[in-house]
C-alpha cells in the first residue's frame, strides 16, 4: 500500500512536470500521512524538519559547495579560454581537431568544476561555434559538447562521488581515484566516435602551431592545470581529506584569479558566492527531499524488499545483478538527476553488493558512469538543453544527433561494469 502510495504520486508528479525536489519531498510526505493514519498531523510533519538537518548535516557534503564555488572562481578566471586555446596548438591542426580539443578541455575543466551542466556552459560559448565553422553540424556539435560536459561527473574531484561516498560510506578519496580511468575511456571514446562521423562531412583545421606558441600556450594555462594536481595530489597522498581539498581549490582558485591571472576582482566575489549558494541549495534541497523519499522506504521496509528481490533474481550472479543495475539506472537518468538517483537507488543496490562480494567503490563507479550517460540522454538530459541554448537547436535535432556518442558511451559502461579492474586499479 504504502509502495504504491509513494511510486504513484512519485511518478504523477514527474509526469506532470513538478520539479524532482517537489516530487520527491511531496510524495514522501504523502506517503508518511498515510502510514501514520490516525496519529495527528503535527506530530508525523513534526519529524521533517529533523530529518531534512540530518541529510544536509554530514561532514562530508561540506564539499559539494567548496567545489561549486572554486568552479565558478576558475570560471570567472577565464581558465576555459586558456586551456581551449592549448588544446588548440596541440591537436588543432588535425583533421577534426576541434572536436578532440572539445573532448580534452572537458577532461581539464571537469576537474576543476566537478560538474557536467557547468563545463558544458563553460565551454560551450566558445568550443560549439568553433567546430561548427569547422565543419560539424550544429547539432552534433552541441551533442558532443553534451557528451563531453558529462565527463565532469565522473572525473575527479566529482560531486557525485561525494554523494555516494556519504550515501554508501566508503572513501571519497578511493572513489576519486577509481573515477580516472573510466572518465579518460569516455573521453577517448567520444573522440573516436567525433572523428569517425567527421570522415563524412568536409572538416576544417586550424594552422598549426608553432613550438614557440605552444610554449606560450602551456606557460598560460599552467596555472589552471596546477588546480587538479594540487587537489587530488592532497588527497591521494593523505595531506587532507576531500573536504579540506574543496576547500583548498577555492583559495587556489582565488589565488590565481586575482593574483595571476587578474580576472577576478575581489568586488565581483559578491556575485560568484550568491551564484554558488544558489546552485548549492538546490543541490541540498535535492538532497534533502531524496534523503527523505530513502527514510520513507525504510520505514517501510520497501528497501529490505526490493534488496531481497533482487538478490533472488540475481541467483547469486554479478553479471545479472550489474545488467539490472545498468538498465534501472540507464532508464532512471532519462528522468531523474544524479543526486536524487543516488539517494534512491544506492540504499537498494549496496546490501545486495555486499552479499555479492562486489567492491562498492566498483559499484559506485558504474552507477555515476550509467548517471553520467543520463545527463545527455533524452528527454530529460540536463546537459543536451544546456547545450540546445548555447548551439540554438532544438532537443529533437540534439537528439538524433546524439545517437553515435550515445552508443560509444554504452560501450564504455559495459568494459567499466564487466572488468572491474579499471574501477580499482588504484585503490
Amino acid at each position: 500500500m504504502i509502495a504504491a502510495v509513494l511510486f504513484i504520486s512519485f511518478a504523477v508528479l514527474l509526469l506532470i512536470g513538478t520539479p524532482i525536489a517537489i516530487c520527491l519531498g511531496v510524495s514522501s510526505v504523502v506517503a508518511m500521512l498515510i502510514q501514520g493514519a490516525g496519529r495527528p498531523v503535527e506530530t508525523i510533519m513534526s519529524s521533517l524538519p529533523q530529518l531534512f538537518s540530518a541529510s544536509t548535516s554530514k561532514f562530508v557534503l561540506l564539499a559539494i559547495p567548496f567545489f561549486i564555488l572554486a568552479g565558478n572562481i576558475m570560471d570567472k578566471a577565464q581558465i576555459s579560454k586558456k586551456l581551449i586555446r592549448l588544446a588548440e596548438t596541440c591537436v588543432g591542426h588535425l583533421r577534426g581537431g576541434l572536436a578532440i580539443v572539445c573532448v580534452i578541455v572537458a577532461c581539464f575543466f571537469a576537474a576543476i568544476s566537478g560538474s557536467g551542466p557547468a563545463t558544458v556552459a563553460a565551454l560551450g560559448l566558445v568550443l560549439i561555434p568553433g567546430m561548427i565553422r569547422s565543419g560539424y553540424s550544429p547539432s552534433f556539435s552541441a551533442a558532443l559538447m553534451g557528451c563531453a560536459g558529462a565527463i565532469g561527473v565522473i572525473i575527479p574531484p566529482s560531486i557525485t562521488f561525494v554523494v555516494y561516498g556519504s550515501i554508501a560510506d566508503t572513501s571519497i578519496g578511493d572513489l576519486f581515484k577509481a573515477g580516472v580511468i573510466p572518465g579518460l575511456i569516455m573521453g577517448a571514446a567520444l573522440i573516436i566516435a567525433a572523428l569517425i562521423i567527421g570522415r563524412k562531412v568536409k572538416l576544417k583545421s586550424l594552422p598549426r602551431a608553432t613550438g614557440k606558441e605552444r610554449w606560450l600556450a602551456f606557460k598560460d594555462a599552467f596555472w589552471g592545470l596546477l588546480m587538479p594536481v594540487i587537489i587530488l595530489g592532497g588527497i591521494y597522498g593523505g595531506i587532507f581529506t576531500p573536504t579540506e581539498a574543496a576547500a583548498v581549490s577555492v583559495v587556489y582558485g582565488l589565488f590565481v584569479g586575482v593574483f595571476i591571472y587578474k580576472t577576478v576582482r575581489l568586488k565581483e566575489m559578491w556575485a560568484i558566492v550568491i551564484n554558488s549558494a544558489s546552485t548549492t541549495a538546490t543541490v541540498m534541497f535535492i538532497t534533502a527531499a531524496a534523503s527523505l523519499f530513502a527514510y520513507v522506504l525504510t520505514r517501510a521496509r520497501l528497501d529490505v524488499a526490493i534488496s531481497s528481490a533482487l538478490e533472488s533474481v540475481t541467483g547469486g550472479s554479478t553479471i545479472i545483478f550489474f545488467l539490472i543495475v545498468n538498465i534501472i539506472l540507464l532508464i532512471a537518468g532519462c528522468f531523474l538527476d544524479s543526486t536524487s538517483a543516488l539517494y534512491i537507488f544506492t540504499p537498494l543496490f549496496v546490501p545486495v553488493a555486499q552479499a555479492l562480494g562486489v567492491d562498492l567503490i566498483h559499484l559506485g563507479v558504474v552507477m555515476i558512469v550509467n548517471l553520467a550517460i543520463g545527463l545527455f540522454t533524452p528527454p530529460v538530459g540536463v546537459n543536451l538543453y544546456v547545450a540546445c541554448g548555447v548551439a540554438n537547436v532544438n532537443l529533437k535535432q540534439i537528439s538524433k544527433a546524439v545517437v553515435p556518442l550515445l552508443i560509444a558511451a554504452l560501450i564504455v559502461l559495459l568494459i567499466v561494469t564487466y572488468v572491474p579492474g579499471i574501477s580499482t586499479l588504484f585503490t
